[in-house]
């Protein structure tokens, strides 16, 4: 078990993560022995800049951008070879649950290919009423502890619940107790794509759940599978990525630009591109000084606001940047994303918005143990494929 404290303050945390990124941005343009891949700073901020001008050029209208948008969509199933993804019947394990004011935290696997296990929580309102907004929130590469475990998640998903949304927050392929193989095994951004689709399967299984008012929101690696999701899975009705859509950074990991999904036969697109795809449906920006989604307000907005403004929905994008801030899914972050999904999700913020502000502080931070789904008492079941070899022979299909 990883310790759940780290030594380091997090705001030096952030500025060295930031530093790692930048640093590596020179190993990160195009690959020769891997033409086809996008991996982390692919252009220049002044590459990214022209690229969108020169992208703006094929297409200018609703019927010529969905042509477009309709290519894009396909190249990401194709890229990460989901055309064929098998939809075997859910099973769901349950290892137990906690109470907390306001709501309740349930352990759960779903088994989304034969011996895999997705490990995740579910967080449920108190006081269950017979139609609720269900809600989707992956996490990024955060550590110390692992993803979901961190208190920005657990705060985060503790809130949404106790505005009267039904919350499942899982694991990324290794992270957390989903860590039968490596996270950056090469099919990653396959296995993670395909875990959100059957994430959603689950979390629209659960008869409470209103179909109309799903939404999704990550940071970071969160934010590209939550614009990944969204972009082809329509069944998404609100997004917000967080600290992520950017027009020259395509993801730093194998989990986000590790397969061909930017770079098809037919085309070559981008996270900006990416991001639109959720036209016309309501989407957060969220974006800060300190990483790649700096240009934000001026470049990559702007240019998806048009999008949506060819479907007479401009008012249902928006960006909320915040100056002087990290790259997290830190408290004002958290504040920006509560307020836009519970007007697109009609969610209930009374008793939790105080001074237009929501009051996290009956949000409770468990520790790791309690929200472990897999341990002595409650073991991974007998047939769990373990290791990495075994992991990429289930995603031959």
């Amino acid at each position: 078990m990883k310790s759940s404290k780290s030594k380091l303050p997090r705001t030096f945390l952030a500025a060295l993560f930031i530093l790692m990124m930048t640093a590596c941005q020179a190993f990160s343009q195009p690959d020769p022995n891997k033409p086809d891949l996008c991996p982390g700073a692919y252009y220049s901020e002044q590459q990214a800049a022209q690229v969108l001008h020169d992208l703006a050029e094929q297409y200018s209208d609703r019927a010529s951008w969905q042509q477009r948008a309709a290519l894009i969509r396909q190249g990401i199933i194709e890229g990460a070879e989901l055309q064929h993804m098998p939809r075997q019947p859910l099973t769901v394990i349950r290892t137990g649950t906690h109470r907390e004011h306001g709501y309740s935290v349930e352990n759960i696997a779903i088994e989304t290919l034969p011996g895999y296990y997705l490990t995740g929580n579910l967080y449920r309102p108190s006081h269950p009423k017979s139609s609720m907004a269900g809600i989707l929130s992956p996490h990024g590469h955060f550590y110390h502890p692992d993803g979901r475990f961190q208190e920005q998640q657990q705060k985060l998903c503790a809130t949404l619940a106790r505005m009267g949304a039904v919350v499942f927050a899982y694991d990324m392929v290794g992270f957390g107790d989903d860590n039968v193989c490596d996270h950056k095994i090469p099919k990653a951004l396959k296995l993670q794509t395909y875990n959100s689709i059957r994430a959603l399967d689950f979390l629209l299984s659960l008869p409470e759940i209103d179909t109309s008012r799903i939404g999704v929101t990550g940071a970071s690696g969160g934010g590209t599978q939550t614009i990944l999701l969204t972009a082809i899975d329509s069944r998404v009705k609100v997004s917000a990525p967080v600290v992520m859509v950017s027009a020259y950074f395509f993801g730093g990991c194998v989990c986000e630009s590790g397969m061909p999904v930017h770079h098809r036969p037919t085309h070559l697109t981008n996270n900006v591109e990416i991001a639109a795809l959720a036209a016309p449906r309501p989407m957060l920006l969220v974006s800060d000084d300190s990483d790649w989604t700096r240009n934000n307000p001026r470049l990559e907005y702007p240019y998806i606001r048009k999008i949506y403004g060819w479907y007479g929905v401009q008012q249902s994008v928006e960006n909320v940047h915040l100056s002087g801030e990290h790259h997290d899914f830190g408290p004002s972050k958290r504040q920006a994303v509560y307020r836009f999904l519970a007007k697109h999700l009609g969610l209930d913020t009374a008793g939790v918005v105080r001074g237009g502000v929501c009051d996290e502080n009956q949000s409770a931070v468990l520790p790791v143990a309690n929200l472990t789904v897999f341990d002595v008492a409650h073991p991974r079941p007998p047939d769990a494929a373990s290791g990495n070899e075994a992991v990429m022979n289930l995603l031959k299909w």
